[in-house]
């Protein structure tokens, strides 16, 4: 991942050092369960212990002779024990450490996301809160159907970011698997207590059963999870990039003191956040495809899948993990304009109100194609010549024979169309099965 959308903690943790650190963990487990069943001696365990270490230029430096990674540190690693590191890989094969490690890895790395989702979850429960009664338009196809509160906008967002955790919670569990079977998953040289022993250490559950490496379902389980969620943050950045349109211009994202919006035009403000946000979703979806392409391999196992994983592993973490805190960033501090969601809802002159009249005409005994025809007529001249489309009902018999123009005039409140918004925020206090 390119430095500018690289996150810290993600860099840190998919750097060669880490991923060092943790083959080290996973091969220093797998001496520790040997030496305690007699198989290393004491004092080789004791020595190993204190000189286990490796250096990222040597191995690199022996990379380039052997053309083989994992050997390359085996190798470091053992230079640096002495004799004692002899013992070091005692009956494995290199996906035992590289699956092992890397199913460390990405727990970790879902640890690191999973905790900024809960934080924006948090930020978005807020501001649906703080908006939960402002009436704004709903709308469909882009076009004005009902009002409905800019709070429920929000909550709707916060419902499918709950999803979005128990996807990754769900993805953390299945990952946090090991394997210490051997070359084709028998465990001719490596018995599966050791496996057992190895993963308790480790905090991880023995895989079942395993060729050479850990079966990519699960990887790409992960990888699927995070671009869905992806999809999550780019509907919201959407909605965020819509209303801020000239035209509608309901929200913002935030725009600093000192920002400038365009080279040549002094007045612009543009989403990039949102727009970036957007472009990131983009290759979340493909670097998911890419896990899927992984899962079909030759036989127990070829080596297509790692180039890939090497590249959308650290990609994917990097670009999820920026998406959340800049997502984050833009609804902490998003802009909200009231006066231009009360001027949007009612913009149509009373057309949104037109289910309403529609329902009530419908009551009064007058049948539903009849009355929708009725109803209509009158829209299509409110839109064709601006007219007052509450102004048209009252003036047509065919609706006034039918409705008091009292009747009528309560049909136009707004109140009518968010008196359930109590009810619906409700159901996210408390409730088990909200984000299910």
């Amino acid at each position: 991942m390119i430095e500018r959308y690289s996150t810290k903690e993600m860099s840190k943790l998919w750097s060669d050092e880490s991923k060092f650190k943790t083959w080290l963990e996973v091969e220093m487990a797998v001496c520790e369960v040997w030496a305690e069943k007699g198989v290393i001696p004491h004092d080789a365990m004791k020595v190993i212990r204190e000189k286990a270490n490796f250096d990222i230029e040597r191995i690199k430096e022996i990379e380039q002779e052997v053309h083989h990674d994992v050997i390359a540190f085996v190798t470091c690693v053992a230079e640096n024990i002495g004799p004692e590191g002899r013992y070091v890989h005692l009956g494995l094969t290199s996906s035992d450490v590289i699956d092992t490690a890397s199913s460390l890895l990405l727990t970790r790395a879902l640890d690191i996301v999973i905790e900024a989702l809960v934080s924006l979850i948090n930020v978005v429960r807020e501001k649906a809160q703080e908006f939960k009664y402002v009436p704004c338009i709903g709308r469909t196809h882009g076009v004005h159907a009902e009002p409905m509160t800019f709070g429920l906008k929000i909550l709707n967002w916060l419902d499918e970011l709950l999803r979005g955790e128990v996807r990754l919670n769900s993805a953390r569990e299945m990952i946090k698997v090991g394997k210490i079977s051997g070359a084709v998953g028998t465990y001719a040289h490596c018995p599966p207590d050791v496996e057992e022993k190895v993963c308790a250490r480790l905090g991880l559950r023995p895989a079942p059963i395993s060729t050479q490496i850990l079966q990519r379902d699960k990887h790409a389980t992960i990888m699927s999870s995070l671009a869905i969620l992806g999809g999550t943050l780019e509907r919201i950045a959407l909605e965020i990039r819509h209303l801020q349109r000239t035209e509608v211009l309901e929200a913002a994202e935030p725009f600093s003191s000192k920002q400038k919006g365009s080279s040549a035009m002094p007045h612009k403000r543009n989403p990039i956040l949102c727009e970036r946000i957007c472009g990131m979703s983009r290759l979340l979806r493909g670097y998911a495809l890419a896990a899927m392409e992984n899962m079909a391999l030759w036989h127990e196992r070829d080596i297509s899948h790692s180039s890939v994983e090497r590249v959308i592993w650290p990609d994917s973490f990097n670009l999820i993990h920026y998406m959340i805190l800049m997502m984050q960033k833009v609804i902490s501090n998003m802009d909200v304009f009231g006066e231009n969601i009360s001027k949007n809802l009612d913009m149509t002159r009373g057309l949104i109100f037109s289910q309403r009249v529609l329902l009530a005409l419908v009551d009064a005994g007058l049948d539903r194609n009849g009355a929708y025809e009725i109803i209509q007529s009158n829209a299509k001249k409110a839109w064709r010549t601006g007219q007052d489309f509450r102004a048209l009902c009252k003036n047509d018999e065919r609706i006034t024979k039918y409705l008091s123009l009292e009747l009528l005039d309560s049909l136009f409140d707004v109140n009518y169309y968010i008196r359930h918004v109590d009810s619906i925020f409700d159901r996210f206090t408390g409730n088990p099965y909200i984000g299910q």
